[in-house]
């Protein structure tokens, strides 16, 4: 099979109704991997070269107290809320990280101890001993519902060590931590909350997770959860147009969603830039986002006056001039009122002019010209209007490469390049994906008045694996096709989704022999292999040679992945540390030594 390929929807179903993972922490017995020694064998101290493993993933080992003081600086900086945030995120990313690695390392295992296995990581990674009261989990339906004990929280103890006992929750590290195991496991956002805490007087921790729909209400959760500029402070300005619209139609405005550490570092940057009058060049694919990125920077930024979008790809070149800077009445013929160009339109705001790589050589020299003298003159116009636009820019090309080429202006390049901000495509935000899928689902069943019973584990897993070249408003439209297509009471599936995408067949499963999930190729595909290297290492009289079997299965598997220790090391099954020790190995017992 190739790499990629379209689906059939009968292929599709056809898969899907073999697909139905329900259990609970009834039927855990103990014996199933990954149990606590197998997770404790994952991790690995390199002193020689100054570095931790967990697997393939580089680890930190750090004084309690130093996370302490860490965690009270942010704390004393940027007060209660916004050190919330931080430390939330941090938790969901990490929890994030490691439902990742018990997945690829342990694809076969049962269910229910692949959920268990993320409190055993929780107490081997020194956070918190986590005892578990109960847990249920749908994932056909996207559902989860749980109950844990937190026995010994290293937040707690430094939290009240600086502050004593206090009046809300302060495991906020932790709760991050169950939110982004649990949700990367479900496919859908799972909900954690502290009803108890030590930090509030009480003799434990205890902590209820349920899937977001099962909850009332989950804003404050997704608060504290989601990096937006919604909630900065560099800006108080009030909008008149937000002031006098319904809140329904404020449900509608757009948000800027994500945890990602790709979309906080262009967040972050956002929030720098926006009270400036600095230029801003977005970069990034089609489809990241940059208009919202830069409607959101005027709306913290300093101006008064309107935002102004254009698209410098969707205007004919004969009428640039004419949309961006006016045409007085009778220039041409069927001129028969003047009109203002974008930049008079913008004046005292924003210019945001979208596609910037595709205007013309002499479109680029008269913007120039504008950027330089911070005037425009209308076509057929006699005198220069001043006006005061910030310019934003936003362009999916190397404007650098454009320029070495020729295609660009050079000083028209650096005039815009003040203050770059690149939004990284969808498939570099793998984190944030849980959270669009649930925002998109929730606003799409609410406009379209649909009420479908969820989403299915294998549409969910699909939307996770998914390449998506047009990034978020893909997934945005494939969710809104999901919603429309879907029937009343009956769950979204992979056919609503997808129509004529090519599907990588990595995101289409079938349930092995022991029940769990499995690519239905792999198996067949890793054994038949297996046979052909075991047959090439029998001697005559039917004696195996393992050591040079294994040394050519793990430099065929070095090879395979052109080098990358790490990546080879998940094909066959290691670790990182013990796939260089045992390459290092068998290359000093090789007899051409």
């Amino acid at each position: 099979m190739t790499n990629s390929h379209r689906i059939s929807l009968a292929d599709m179903a056809k898969n899907n109704q073999k697909i139905l993972l329900k259990g609970s922490s009834r039927e855990l017995d103990g014996q199933h991997a990954p149990t606590v020694e197998e997770l404790t064998e994952c991790l690995f101290f390199s002193p020689g070269d100054g570095r931790i493993w967990l697997d393939d993933q580089r680890m930190l080992l750090i004084h309690s107290s130093s996370f302490g003081l860490l965690r009270r600086e942010i704390i004393d900086s940027l007060g209660l809320d916004k050190s919330r945030d931080i430390l939330t995120r941090t938790g969901y990313l990490s929890g994030l990280r490691d439902a990742e690695l018990i997945q690829k390392r342990w694809p076969d295992s049962d269910p229910a101890s692949i959920f268990k296995a993320g409190t055993h990581l929780h107490g081997l990674e020194g956070v918190v001993k986590v005892e578990t009261v109960h847990f249920e989990f749908d994932t056909e339906k996207g559902l989860y519902d749980g109950e844990f004990i937190w026995h010994h929280s290293s937040e707690d103890e430094e939290n009240i060590a600086a502050y004593g006992i206090g009046s809300s929750p302060a495991c906020w590290m932790e709760l991050g931590y169950a939110i982004g195991y649990v949700s990367g496991l479900v496919g859908s956002l799972v909900i954690f909350r502290e009803v108890e805490c030590q930090s509030m007087g009480h003799s434990i921790c205890r902590v209820i997770g349920k899937s977001a729909e099962l909850w009332d209400n989950i804003e404050d959760d997704i608060r504290f959860l989601n990096v937006t500029t919604n909630d900065a402070d560099i800006s108080t300005k009030p909008d008149p147009q937000l002031d006098q619209m319904e809140p329904e139609a404020l449900d509608d405005q757009p948000k800027m969603i994500g945890v990602s550490a790709a979309f906080t570092a262009a967040n972050h940057s956002l929030q720098k830039v926006a009270p400036t009058n600095a230029t801003v060049l977005f970069t990034g694919e089609s489809g990241v986002g940059k208009e919202l990125f830069a409607s959101m920077l005027h709306k913290f930024s300093r101006q008064t006056g309107p935002f102004v979008a254009f698209n410098c790809a969707a205007i004919p070149e004969n009428l640039m001039e004419t949309e961006l800077f006016g045409v007085e009445k009778g220039a041409y013929t069927g001129a028969t009122n003047s009109r203002p160009g974008r930049f008079e339109r913008a004046n005292g705001g924003t210019l945001f002019l979208d596609e910037i790589g595709t205007l013309s050589l002499a479109g680029q020299s008269k913007l120039l010209r504008v950027l330089q003298e911070r005037e425009v003159e209308r076509v057929g116009g006699i005198s220069a209007i001043k006006v005061n636009v910030r310019v934003v820019a936003a362009t999916n090309v190397d404007l650098r490469k454009a320029v070495e080429k020729g295609e660009f202006s050079e000083d028209l390049f650096f005039r815009l390049n003040v203050f770059p901000i690149h939004l990284p495509p969808l498939r570099e935000r793998k984190a944030d994906i849980p959270l669009l899928i649930n925002h998109f689902y929730h606003h799409f069943c609410q406009l379209h008045q649909k009420a479908p019973s969820g989403m299915t584990q294998t549409a969910r897993r699909a939307l996770l694996n998914y390449g998506f070249p047009g990034n978020i408003r893909e997934l945005q439209n494939l969710m809104e096709r999901g919603v429309i297509a879907s029937e009343e009471g009956e769950p979204i599936d992979l056919p609503h989704l997808f129509r004529n995408e090519f599907i990588p067949e990595e995101i289409i499963y079938s349930v092995n022999h022991q029940g769990t999930l499995s690519h239905a190729d792999s198996r067949q595909e890793s054994t038949e292999s297996l046979l052909e290297h075991i047959t090439q290492f029998v001697g005559g009289q039917g004696h195996l040679d393992i050591e040079k079997l294994e040394q050519n299965l793990l430099e065929e598997a070095l090879n395979n992945a052109k080098g990358n220790l790490s990546e080879a090391a998940r094909r066959v099954g290691l670790s990182r540390p013990q796939l260089a020790y045992r390459l290092k190995k068998n290359k000093q017992n090789s007899p051409e030594k």
